[in-house]
């Protein structure tokens, strides 16, 4: 599949893979200050953006649609950079292909099954029940998705796959997400690996997403890894401290 990417800056490639209910553009800024140096290709996984919406959603899956965009885009090796479920994506890319990662660079995810299906369900659940009459404003959803999602800052980031206006619609696919929830919280056992280029895990120290519990198994993948915690960032590393995370990435790509 080949997904939709932005693309800016000339150099060794770099793709920048978004997290659940995410967008290309959400890594706007990185991008724009990676591109100083970089080819830097954004893309939107499948089933989210301007990206294709189709049934199935896995991990291999999505993996295959990242390293099939960057060949037909000649973008190959690649350093891949990916948050949370797009740092899934990115390390299994990695492993099944390990030619074709030049290195890699996870944010705040391990390579572990989380319990986190739940809540997800919940926000998908509202997201499906909000009403997208012709006219809808993004006041009006954000007050239908208030009860199930009480933290502003999340209906925000979630709002922003709304189309508005005389036909509403969802950027997303979000029957097939539901559907495929219990994978995109899992992680399914790698045929390949491990991956043996340069890793690093870069933790938002208000998160729990990286737990000390979970090494053995990052290292057992990736056993060049490092572990960098930005101390004051929370699970979305690059937006709660862009600074921060620009100044690991750039170092890190060199």
């Amino acid at each position: 599949m080949i997904l939709h990417a932005v693309e800016r800056g000339e150099g060794a490639p770099v793709a920048l893979l978004h997290g659940l209910y995410g967008q290309a553009n959400n890594f706007a800024t990185v991008q724009r200050r990676l591109a100083e140096r970089h080819r830097v290709i954004a893309l939107d996984m499948r089933n989210h953006g301007a990206s294709p919406h189709v049934s199935s959603m896995s991990y291999p899956a999505m993996a295959e649609d990242v390293l099939e965009t960057l060949r037909h885009m000649g973008a190959l090796p690649c350093a891949l950079v990916g948050h949370s479920m797009g740092g899934k994506v990115a390390m299994m890319a990695a492993l099944a292909a390990p030619a074709a990662a030049s290195r890699l660079l996870v944010a705040d995810i391990a390579p572990v099954a989380y319990d986190h299906a739940e809540f997800h369900a919940r926000y998908i659940a509202a997201m499906r029940a909000v009403d997208l009459h012709p006219g809808l404003t993004r006041a009006e959803a954000d007050a239908a998705l208030a009860e199930a999602v009480p933290d502003k800052a999340t209906r925000a980031f979630l709002l922003l796959n709304l189309r508005p206006g005389a036909a509403p619609s969802w950027r997303l696919n979000l029957d097939a997400i539901a559907e495929a929830m219990p994978a995109l919280a899992g992680w399914p056992e790698p045929e390949e690996g491990p991956y043996p280029g340069p890793t690093l895990f870069l933790a938002g120290g208000r998160s729990d997403y990286i737990r000390p519990e979970y090494r053995p198994a990052m290292r057992a993948l990736f056993p060049a890894m490092r572990l960098v915690t930005l101390r004051d960032a929370g699970h979305w590393v690059h937006a709660d401290d862009p600074e921060g995370f620009l100044g690991v990435a750039e170092t890190f790509l060199g």
